[in-house]
């Protein structure tokens, strides 16, 4: 050997190693990766810098501590080696028990063997053809879901409309409806502000980026996730009431469900800022790696939770009242309608969630992507046309106003006739 190996600069061989990964991603490139080894650099600074406190004793010739930009080297004596095996974080792309090993000579740390990229099996994700294929499907996943964003949002301001404009539709269940439309309006909004902020300009290093206005983006797209799912919970113990009371419209709750709708989450994202805010204020607070980011997840779990036992136990409810000899034509039909809604909503909305939720993060990728992404775009648009656009009731309201609007302009050319006639 001519000389000493120097170690390439931490992030030259991050991006080395993990820049096909970050292409995949396309539109959201994961830093949990690139957190991870900084903070392993970090842990491995600290050692050297300590090591470098300690008085050698002499005679004693080796390889000091290293890092070398993906692992720590543990100081080695002369004439040794050492064997790391690949980090657990790379095995989220690519299952490897391939081991990498170093000598310590007397020109100092000698090159990986094998390489990093081959003993861990990240060439295979290196090819050019799969990055770029890859890559086209995340922005078609993005297209597609900025479609569905976009006509959720616009279904759901037409059903928001409908149900202020009549007054015959003023009621608490419609009343509720609204509050849930505007949950749905709320997050597509964020998922487009949160575009814009952290994904708009390649140019910048979104895994160190860390801005006040980045930051509220995070936030203001937590407080919608969290209070689109507690509308959703709203809706479902409104129509467990809605059972147990048989039809009466009491107003009495209204109140408490406002509450649990918007004040839930603000509560929760508040007490999640503040923790961010004193324990671990660094990049933009999207990295769900973080411990702290179970101040979100678990009020989401549990919403998701109850709202699985309110749809089996109304599945129940509706079913024994369904059978039921003494029940009346029209609360037959009633019931109909709401176990047509109920069986397709909440499965819809918390099921497959519920599912994902039991699974490692890095298992069924591709289908969780799709279910939240796509799928999900669409779910507020589902949301319209089930409560609004396929509602007897505004059926109905909308043919009597459309009639009485009809009425009223014959009336009005007839009387305009008959004045240019006697004229």
């Amino acid at each position: 050997m001519g000389g000493p190996w120097q170690p390439p600069q931490p992030c030259s061989l991050l991006l080395l190693l993990l820049l096909p990964t970050l292409q995949v991603q396309g539109t959201h490139p994961d830093c949990s990766v690139v957190l991870h080894f900084q903070e392993r650099e970090v842990e491995c600074l600290e050692r050297i810098h300590s090591e470098s406190q300690t008085l050698a004793l002499p005679g004693q010739e080796g390889c000091p501590t290293e890092w070398d930009g993906v692992s720590c080297w543990p100081a080695l004596p002369l004439g040794q080696s050492r064997a790391v095996a690949c980090p657990d974080i790379l095995n989220v792309f690519k299952k490897s028990k391939g081991l990498i090993q170093r000598n310590c000579t007397e020109w100092g740390w000698s090159l990986p063997s094998p390489p990093y990229h081959s003993a861990c099996q990240l060439d295979t994700l290196s090819s050019s053809n799969d990055t770029e294929a890859k890559r086209g499907h995340f922005v078609t996943m993005k297209v597609l879901y900025t479609c569905g964003y976009s006509t959720s949002m616009a279904a759901l301001l037409v059903a928001i409309g409908i149900f202020s404009c009549f007054r015959k539709l003023h009621c608490t269940r419609n009343s509720i409806h609204i509050h849930f439309f505007t949950s749905f309006i709320l997050r597509g909004t964020a998922v487009f502000i949160k575009d814009s902020v952290l994904f708009s300009d390649e140019s910048i290093d979104h895994c160190t980026m860390s801005t006040v206005t980045c930051k509220a983006a995070i936030t203001f797209f937590q407080y919608s996730v969290l209070a689109n799912f507690y509308w959703l919970l709203v809706e479902g113990l409104y129509l467990q009431t809605l059972l147990l009371l048989t039809f009466t419209c009491d107003r009495s709750y209204t109140w408490g469900y406002i509450l649990i709708g918007w004040g839930v989450p603000m509560v929760t994202v508040g007490v999640w800022v503040l923790t961010r805010l004193q324990y671990d204020n660094h990049g933009c607070w999207d990295d769900y790696s973080s411990l702290y980011w179970w101040v979100i997840k678990a009020p989401i779990l549990l919403a998701i939770f109850v709202n699985f036992l309110i749809f089996l136990n109304v599945t129940r409810m509706l079913a024994q009242k369904i059978r039921c000899p003494d029940l009346s034509k029209t609360h037959k039909q009633q019931y109909m309608r709401l176990t047509k809604s109920t069986l397709l909503l909440i499965p819809l909305f918390g099921v497959h969630y519920v599912v994902f939720a039991l699974f490692p993060k890095h298992v069924g990728v591709d289908a969780r992507l799709y279910f939240e992404l796509v799928l999900g775009s669409y779910q507020g648009f589902l949301v319209a046309l089930l409560y609004c656009f396929l509602n007897g009731e505004v059926q109905a309201e909308i043919r009597r106003n459309w009639g009485k609007w009809q009425r009223s302009m014959e009336s009005n050319v007839f009387n305009l006739v008959t004045q240019d006639f006697t004229a």
